[in-house]
């Protein structure tokens, strides 16, 4: 119960404000028509609880699983099966971000069709997984993650040279939907965990640093899709 109390006040305190700005605009300024606003405040509640829902499960379900795969991994001692896992994980947990979808669609609908919906959430998804798999490398080696970083980063400007300009706003926004409600907590619980099995005589704060990680795959993914159309 103390979990759902917890949930139940910091959605509460992350979305009231929200909504008392919108109400004193609707009262003050924009007087959007009466359905409009009735709409609006149906769609509050469902997000209230919709949220409250979301974050319950994420602690009681997301963040001890990723944990726990993260700690049972590295007891295999195969290098190749906990990279896998991680890009498949990672792959599969963005495919279900609900931001990635949304900017997909929206991609979608301003390019009338001209980048698929589908095709960029794949193309999201794909560099997502690729770099958690090289974050788990980079945590289990022992690798100072800013020469991933710099080495990273270094390929998004030279690709950003070569495509049209669209192509770099979506790339960057697409590595920002990445960093989604769903996404980052399961990483930095799966990261958490693998750290804390590879060396448990350090603390896990090596396994921070993933998400960053894992936000430049998806510029890079979507910066090849602008050079290869």
């Amino acid at each position: 119960m103390n979990e759902i109390k917890d949930s139940v006040r910091e959605v509460l305190f992350a979305i009231l404000p929200v909504a008392f700005v919108v109400i004193a605009l609707q009262f003050t300024i924009i007087w959007l028509p009466k359905e409009m606003f009735f709409q609006f405040l149906i769609g509050l509640v469902m997000v209230v609880l919709g949220f409250i829902f979301f974050l319950v499960g994420v602690n009681m379900g997301l963040l001890p699983m990723g944990e726990k795969i993260g700690e049972i991994l590295p007891k295999t001692k195969k290098m190749w099966l906990i990279i896998l896992t991680a890009f498949l994980l990672g792959f599969s947990v963005t495919v279900a971000e609900p931001d990635v979808r949304i900017l997909a669609s929206q991609v979608g609908e301003v390019s009338k069709g001209d980048i698929s919906p589908n095709m960029l959430i794949m193309a999201v998804a794909l560099g997502v997984g690729v770099f958690i798999a090289i974050a788990m490398a980079q945590t289990i080696y022992r690798i100072p993650i800013h020469y991933f970083l710099i080495g990273g980063y270094g390929i998004v400007f030279l690709l950003a040279l070569f495509i049209p300009s669209s192509f770099r706003s979506i790339s960057f926004d697409a590595g920002g939907v990445t960093t989604g409600p769903i996404t980052v907590p399961f990483i930095l619980a799966l990261g958490i965990g693998v750290a804390a099995a590879v060396n448990k005589e350090s603390s896990t704060k090596n396994g921070f640093g993933l998400v960053a990680l894992a936000s430049i795959g998806p510029i890079i993914s979507v910066l090849l899709l602008g050079v290869f159309r």
